[in-house]
């Protein structure tokens, strides 16, 4: 690659970037999109909830979009890693592998990355049958015999959405629970079990769930666990530049995916708790859109 200097550089090549490639490509704006190959959901066998992609393999949709946006010559690919991002008259972007780029203009559409617990067989059934989202998965396990792994005030409302999809339904606590005496009447009221045994393990067949093992013998079976689990943003460059987080650990963004850092755009995973392919991609294509206007007013 001889070109250095870009109009936009967008820190990953997944769906919201994609999608903000598409958009500043087509815009006629010189486009470097920086990307690992190596999205949280790749582990995951089909993606829903996404029209006129249902049900598609989540490399599949990927390697479509990036088939499309390969044919506007306004957008190259870098493979790497970006280690850091400098404020200076440009953008400065660092790789681990030590090159450097330019740009007036950063999209940061990295992800996030999550934090597996410590559980034998969790990371092997997450995106499978572990799952994070009902909207994505739910329609596939309906009223099938399925767990929550949370706590608190998360499990509780999640419980409401996943209650709907399954009557078949047990919190799993891994623990002593800390819901409130209400909270665990209500879900009597509504027949959700609730267990507070510390777990072993989750005893799969190539991903698919088959029962959790407690520390004391016992064992629930299940075809399907929704968890809520901690993340942390995918890259570290966030804390480089300057970008304020959400309580959340999300990057804040107002509702034109400005970052607090002047000339600093985020989009996809990394700023919101919808995690979905749908909700990527029109992050994605909205930030292109205003980054691209925010270029034409500043060169006019």
């Amino acid at each position: 690659m001889q070109n250095k200097t870009f109009d936009v550089i967008i820190i990953g090549g997944s769906y919201a970037g994609l999608s903000a490639g598409m958009a500043l490509g087509r815009s006629l704006r010189n486009v470097l999109i920086i990307d690992s190959g190596k999205p949280c959901n790749r582990q995951t066998p089909h993606s829903h909830n996404f029209i006129t992609h249902d049900g598609i393999p989540p490399k599949e949709i990927s390697s479509l979009a990036r088939k499309d946006v390969e044919k506007y010559t306004t957008v190259q690919f870098h493979e790497g890693i970006a280690a850091q991002v400098l404020k200076k008259n440009s953008f400065e972007v660092e790789t681990l592998s030590s090159e450097i780029f330019y740009a007036k203009k950063i999209i940061l559409a990295s992800g996030v990355k999550d934090v597996m617990p410590d559980i034998p067989g969790f990371k092997d059934c997450w995106g499978v049958s572990v799952l994070h989202c009902p909207y994505c998965h739910g329609y596939e396990v309906r009223n099938e015999v399925t767990g929550i792994l949370s706590d608190g005030d998360l499990a509780y409302d999640f419980s409401k959405l996943i209650f709907n999809l399954t009557k078949s339904l047990t919190l799993f606590t891994n623990g002593k629970s800390i819901l409130t005496k209400q909270q665990i009447e209500k879900l009597k009221q509504n027949e959700i079990n609730l267990n507070e045994e510390e777990i072993e393990g989750i005893e799969h067949d190539n991903g698919c769930i088959q029962k959790i093992i407690f520390k004391n013998g016992s064992s629930a079976l299940l075809k399907a666990l929704y968890a809520k689990i901690p993340f942390e943003q995918n890259i570290n460059i966030t804390e480089s530049l300057g970008c304020e987080l959400t309580e959340q650990g999300f990057i804040k963004v107002d509702a034109m995916q400005k970052t607090s850092v002047p000339g600093v755009f985020a989009c996809g995973d990394n700023v919101t708790m919808m995690r979905s392919v749908a909700n990527a991609v029109a992050q994605g294509n909205f930030a292109g859109a205003v980054v691209n206007k925010e270029l034409s007013e500043e060169e006019f």
